[in-house]
């Protein structure tokens, strides 16, 4: 007997005494939710392959950016480049390919453990594969918390200075032009300008119209409005139609402050400003938008329904990769993680082109992005079944 199936052994008998783990003995219900020294021996492993994947794909992943980005880093500050990008790059990142590194890394594992005759140890000693399983859905649960913790507190108001910085450094996506803007900044309120300079903060023939029961009661038109904060808008060279019964009131000024339920970011989308929402943040700028009749919200739907579908993926993996690596196969370890990788990158790919659908208009963004988990669903039950037997 080697020796890591001996230790294996010994974590069973020291867990258990002479017992199967899984003898019909009566149990408490919270006796059968204990973990034992084994699960936690497992859940340590797991864990920490899945942390030294992520260090090792970071590290390399920062020499191919540093090369990729050279000119720009040497131009910004030291500082900046460090606090403000690769600080907040490290941890976007890791999330971003996040099912990659728990395939990965449950591949890894597993294939060592079976390599290593332990996972026949269990299986012998009376331990059920669904038992088995125990402790690599806790793992796949603590890292679905994190998960969702990063992607919806903590990455987005990091993204705000890495996004920042590339605009500045690298590459400006910011938009701050738009022409023909017309939405609803209210119920019964239409506002329009033929064209906005967020550069300037100028918008140039604006106008604003208030509707009650479906008629016209009022007309604002100016030369010019400019944005100060929040909803702080100054018309200037204006005119109020006010129009009342079968009368009109023309009111006429310079210069008029007004309050107005709608700014910039409203209307001038850039590429990753879903990115730089919290979740609460994401769920109520959907529902203003779309209140607003704002038909350019897809980026934003894909991204709240992405950040929810990321979690539940990292459960369809973990069952996936321990179903596909419980069992020794001819070719060894190299095996299992060529299959684990190709499943891993085809997950991912698949993500991306279903959210392009979306993006494209055809189909929605929820079905778009849980599309990949329900198929890898079916297959995570089929493995299991098999591996099972």
């Amino acid at each position: 007997m080697s020796p890591a199936v001996s230790d294996t052994m010994k974590l069973f008998k020291k867990k258990s005494g002479t017992q199967a783990p899984d003898a019909a003995a009566p149990r408490s219900w919270h006796t059968g939710l204990r973990l034992s020294i084994l699960d936690l021996y497992i859940i340590k492993k797991f864990l920490g392959t899945y942390i030294f994947a992520i260090m090792l794909i970071l590290a390399i992943t920062i020499v191919f950016d540093i090369n990729e980005k050279l000119d720009a880093f040497m131009a910004a500050p030291l500082k900046a480049t460090i606090f403000d990008y690769f600080l907040n790059f490290l941890p976007y990142f890791a999330n971003q390919f996040s099912p990659l590194f728990v395939f990965i890394a449950v591949i890894f594992f597993s294939s060592k453990l079976a390599d290593n005759s332990e996972i026949i140890a269990m299986l012998s000693s009376g331990m059920s594969f669904r038992r088995l399983l125990r402790p690599y859905l806790v793992s796949a649960c603590v890292i679905a918390c994190a998960t969702y913790l990063l992607s919806a507190y903590v990455i987005p108001p990091a993204n705000v200075k890495r996004i920042a910085y590339t605009n500045t450094y690298v590459k400006n996506k910011r938009v701050d032009y738009g022409d023909n803007i017309m939405m609803q900044v209210a119920p019964g309120e239409i506002a329009y300008m033929s064209r906005y300079d967020n550069t300037t903060k100028i918008g140039y023939r604006f106008s604003l119209e208030k509707f009650k029961d479906k008629k016209l009661v009022s007309r604002l038109q100016a030369q010019t409005v400019r944005w100060d904060t929040l909803y702080r808008w100054t018309v200037r060279d204006y005119t109020i139609r006010d129009f009342k019964e079968n009368r009109e009131e023309i009111t006429r000024g310079q210069k008029l402050d007004t309050i107005i339920p709608f700014e910039p970011r409203d209307f001038l989308i850039s590429r990753n400003d879903q990115e730089m929402l919290t979740t609460p943040q994401l769920s109520q700028y959907i529902d203003r938008q779309k209140q607003r009749g704002m038909a350019n919200i897809q980026a934003f739907e894909i991204e709240y329904e992405k950040r929810f579908a990321m979690c539940a993926a990292a459960f369809i993996l973990t069952v996936i990769g321990m179903s596909l690596s419980s069992r020794k196969v001819k070719g060894g370890m190299g095996v299992n993680i060529g299959i684990g990788l190709l499943l891993s990158f085809s997950y991912i790919l698949f993500m991306t082109v279903t959210s392009s659908f979306a993006v494209s208009g055809l189909t929605s963004p929820m079905v778009a992005m849980w599309i990949p988990n329900v198929i890898y669903t079916f297959i995570a039950i089929i493995l299991y079944l098999k591996a099972s037997r």
